[in-house]
């Protein structure tokens, strides 16, 4: 079904940047094509006959996130909007000492475990915007996959620690990005830019092996109580003030001293 559009303006206009480039007719017409599931911005269908169809016209599902297509980032117009999105950065520790006496094959392999559980994880409610090397960086979009999008940060950066046999550390935050397709011709990519993204980096930075950091600011907006959070004052490079965070240590996981 096609994602009901809740919240400020910013919001809405999200949605109707992405959903530009296809007419009203075309999306009511793909609600009536057989099956489910389906893109959640476009309503193109993946399943059935209609979704081997639409496959080959590029509807299929989007490398960001299974639930949107191909098309709806692909073909979305250039440019974006200003909103309040959460950014999560996900990053090997010590991958590269362990991997400099490796062949590119072995570290491919090594690597396949983290890309897996991390497109796994993250695809139930954020979009992944980038797998690069040994870091994976995913972007939460109010209403487009969460509602309570900033519960899900956090539960998705404990999963993530808890996979496979390689040390992640975490760094999560919240707050106003420019979000949309960025580029130029045909070099453009949906991506978020903005002060949050370099802090959620940053935090990430932070973290030693088994922790997620996470800002005080969107510590202050989770609904569940996380008593095991310690605060902390972390000077992070580039930021001019300490920046207030929160730290969890995951149980049973190897902690860098």
């Amino acid at each position: 079904m096609k994602t009901e559009v809740r919240g400020d303006a910013a919001d809405v206009d999200f949605f109707r940047l992405m959903e530009r480039h296809l007419p009203r007719a075309f999306m009511r017409v793909m609600r009536h094509l057989p099956s489910d599931p389906r893109c959640r911005l476009c309503n193109a269908p993946y399943g059935g006959i209609g979704g081997r169809v639409m496959r080959r016209f590029g509807y299929g599902p989007s490398r960001k996130n299974p639930g949107l297509c191909n098309t709806c980032f692909e073909m979305a117009p250039m440019g974006g909007v200003e909103m309040e999105i959460g950014v999560l950065f996900a990053d090997v520790r010590g991958f590269t000492e362990m991997s400099q006496d490796m062949t590119p094959d072995e570290v491919a392999e090594l690597l396949a475990p983290f890309y897996s559980a991390a497109s796994r994880i993250l695809s139930r409610s954020a979009i992944i915007d980038k797998l690069v090397g040994d870091e994976v960086m995913a972007l939460y979009v109010p209403q487009l996959l969460s509602e309570d999008f900033e519960d899900d940060m956090l539960r998705d950066a404990v999963e993530l620690l808890g996979e496979g046999r390689l040390r992640i550390g975490v760094g999560v935050d919240v707050g106003p990005a420019y979000v949309g397709n960025v580029g130029a011709g045909d070099v453009k990519d949906f991506t978020a830019l903005g002060d949050v993204v370099n802090t959620a980096a940053r935090l990430q930075s932070a973290a030693a092996a088994g922790q997620v950091v996470l800002s005080e600011r969107l510590f202050a907006r989770l609904r569940s109580a996380h008593p095991e959070a310690r605060p902390a004052s972390l000077t992070l490079k580039g930021k001019r003030e300490p920046e207030q965070a929160r730290v969890i240590e995951l149980a049973g996981q190897p902690v860098d001293g």
